[in-house]
């Protein structure tokens, strides 16, 4: 694939196994390999190209960075307040977690529910709900219903749109996604200063005064996963 990305125009077969040092029945069943799997084309002057699915791998490789670089201010943060603690973003207009830091003394909360089908209920899901402009938010509550999940989960739209407008930057949830969970989250913007995702943590009920008392360590690592992405996202 090195040899075959370093000729923008296309190289013939030849061309390559002379430059991977490969024979050339070995640099056809290679190349033939890579062009079932999609990661190369043969044109019809006989020079091979990249395929269409090395832009995926592309993508995927930007995801793995994203996670490289989050994954310790998410462990610090979880160690710091002894929570479990995620993080999520906007993707393709729907509300997707991108990691989570937990451990044996600091459990995830357990995701029984899918959380497509639960961003209503969830601080994290609050969080970046809250962030939609009032279209996008109408949209997205159309594509999701309210689902009933615990006896304090919000399910009436005019109740949670009236909720997402006053959140003062820390969202909550108290047990609307399960019983004896309590969540806390706040945004997190890129280097323009817009709000692109949230940070959250997760513990137990009784603990989330002291985690609310404590938003201003959610907002210092919120603040350092924003200096993050500005450094990872082209």
């Amino acid at each position: 694939m090195e040899a075959v990305a370093s000729h923008p125009s296309g190289a013939p077969a030849k061309q390559l196994a002379r430059e991977a040092g490969l024979p050339l029945a070995t640099t056809y069943h290679l190349l033939r390999t890579l062009a079932h799997e999609g990661y190369a084309t043969r044109l019809s002057d006989g020079v091979w190209v990249l395929g269409d699915r090395v832009q995926s791998l592309h993508g995927q490789s930007k995801t793995q960075q994203l996670l490289a670089r989050i994954r310790p201010t998410l462990i610090a943060l979880r160690d710091e307040l002894g929570v479990a603690s995620y993080f999520g973003m906007h993707v393709d207009d729907e509300i997707r977690i991108i990691d989570i830091a937990d451990g044996p003394r600091t459990p995830r909360v357990d995701l029984w529910v899918g959380f497509d089908e639960a961003a209503h209920a969830t601080a994290i899901g609050k969080c970046m709900l809250a962030q939609l402009d009032e279209e996008r938010r109408r949209d997205y509550l159309a594509r999701h219903p309210l689902v009933d999940l615990t006896p304090h989960t919000i399910t009436e739209p005019r109740r949670l749109m009236s909720a997402l407008s006053v959140t003062g930057g820390l969202s909550l949830d108290h047990e609307e996604y399960a019983l004896g969970t309590g969540c806390a989250a706040v945004p997190v913007t890129d280097a323009t200063g817009t709000v692109v995702g949230a940070l959250a943590i997760s513990c137990r009920t009784s603990k989330l005064p002291k985690i609310e008392a404590s938003a201003h360590r959610m907002q210092a690592t919120a603040a350092r996963i924003q200096r993050t992405l500005s450094l990872t996202i082209a």
